[in-house]
């Protein structure tokens, strides 16, 4: 399984979990939406695949500016 791919022109990265059952792999979408992730899941061979990524909205700098 490639460790990233593209979706609609935006880079995914595959959480290393293969789900044997959409059951599971479903709930686990789920759960990455309601930590803030944009998430794809794919099917190959009858095992599911995530692949989720995360806009940064918010940067915190530490320390004194130079």
């Amino acid at each position: 399984m490639d460790l990233a791919r593209i979706f609609d022109n935006k880079k995914y990265m595959w959480n290393k979990s293969t789900y044997e059952d959409k059951k599971t792999a479903e709930e686990t979408v789920k759960q990455y939406k309601s930590d803030g992730f944009e998430t794809e899941m794919i099917e190959e061979e009858g095992k599911y695949y995530i692949f989720s990524r995360r806009v940064v909205t918010e940067i915190v700098v530490e320390g004194q500016p130079i």
